[in-house]
């Protein structure tokens, strides 16, 4: 562990701090260009976007900006460390826009007293940006935050900690069913943990098509039901009427597992109790729910997907943000609904199943990858993803009406 941390602290601090960086994009060789960059020339597009707000899209970077926003109450796995701390997550988000769908991307860092703080201060600076990507924002303030910035921003607004977990998680898992021969409305599902990600992949899951009656979720204090009188508002969405209390209640015969709560809360017992060829989503970071080789040595019928790249099956959300914001921007959509999240999801599956390109197996350093139980999720480095998913959001967009522009780029066709 020494290592990965002298490594990662010169990763980061090493020739340049940081990860980001701006560049400029027009000729400033000589007084004649910055005649025209500054003064008097700029002076210019001014004036016409000053008359039609939109031809900033036209005269700015603003259609190919987004802002990655955070207050560092929720940092990866480590709590609420304050803004500063997530500056090097919130570059990293970035660094992952840029590299994957040649989106520029600036991160901002909010200290505030409050929500209503938070959303203002946001709210007013978005017309600057093509799209707002939201990160780690703690539960339950990161609803009403996004819920908000959404009625109030003319721009897309998506907080990637819920949906961008969500879409990988539905992808995988439909996949997963199927190579299970099992189908997503018949399935009784478990789900450890009740934050952001957990009520974002369970109500993804349900436009896909899963049960919300055989949907069980568990918090700190057991099984979410409705004779409990201490939910929150997202989390009476998923009280459940039953009389089964414990994780062994709930996973006797169950037929997936998604754990988004903590390190070893999955017994190798409890595993057992589930339906024959189970689906186990494990994905708390670093440390998963139940260990692989401990869950493979429990259950030799399962599909096991965890969030850690050293796995097969990871699940991985810079599978879909950058793709999702390309065919938002693409077609200037005002928003980033059901609809688009639900063609991110279907877009992924689709990649999944067909034969893996040469130089993807090359960077996953891996002889052969074939649509199987060690892959139901494409990887990372895959280029298919770019367009298939951005395409697929950009046709969303326009057939759902929130889009500006009614034409897909040819590259998506």
């Amino acid at each position: 562990m020494s290592d990965i941390r002298e490594q990662a602290l010169d990763y980061h601090a090493n020739p340049t701090p940081g990860k980001i960086s701006v560049e400029i994009t027009k000729p400033a060789a000589d007084v004649n260009d910055l005649a025209l960059a500054y003064s008097p020339g700029v002076a210019e597009p001014v004036k016409e976007i000053a008359a039609d707000p939109n031809l900033a899209y036209k005269y700015t970077s603003k259609g190919n900006l987004v802002a990655v926003i955070s207050n560092g109450t929720a940092i990866l796995g480590l709590g609420n460390l304050g803004p500063l701390a997530s500056k090097p997550v919130m570059e990293g988000k970035a660094l992952l826009f840029k590299r994957f769908a040649g989106i520029d991307s600036v991160d901002i860092e909010v200290k505030h007293r409050t929500t209503e703080e938070f959303i203002n201060t946001v709210a007013n600076i978005a017309d600057t940006f093509g799209g707002i990507n939201l990160e780690d924002i703690k539960a339950p303030e990161c609803f009403e935050i996004e819920e908000e910035l959404i009625k109030r921003c003319k721009v897309p607004v998506f907080h990637d900690d819920q949906h961008g977990t969500a879409i990988v998680t539905a992808a995988g898992l439909l996949n997963a069913l199927e190579i299970q021969e099992k189908s997503i409305d018949d399935v009784r599902i478990v789900c450890m943990g009740a934050g952001a990600a957990a009520i974002a992949c369970m109500e993804l899951l349900i436009k896909c098509g899963a049960q919300r009656e055989k949907i069980y979720m568990l918090d700190r204090k057991g099984v979410i039901h409705t004779r409990r009188d201490d939910l929150t508002e997202h989390k009476m969405l998923f009280a459940n009427n039953t009389d089964k209390r414990t994780l062994e209640d709930v996973m006797t015969g169950a037929d997936v597992f998604v754990g988004v709560s903590g390190p070893n809360l999955l017994p190798p017992d409890v595993l057992a109790l589930m339906a024959p060829k189970p689906v186990v989503f494990a994905c708390s970071n670093p440390d998963p729910e139940i260990k692989p080789e401990l869950a493979h040595s429990v259950r030799n019928d399962l599909i096991m997907a965890t969030g850690r790249s050293d796995y097969p099956n990871q699940v991985n959300n810079v599978l879909c943000f950058p793709f999702i914001f390309r065919g938002a921007l693409d077609v200037r959509a005002t928003q980033i609904n059901d609809q688009m999240k639900v063609a991110a999801v279907n877009a992924l599956c689709g990649v999944s199943r067909e034969p893996v390109p040469k130089e993807v197996l090359s960077a996953a350093k891996v002889r052969s990858l074939s649509f199987g139980r060690d892959y139901i999720i494409p990887k990372p480095m895959d280029p298919r993803l770019r367009n298939r998913i951005a395409g697929a959001v950009a046709k969303a967009a326009i057939e759902s009406g929130v889009a500006q522009i009614q034409e897909i780029p040819e590259e998506y066709m």
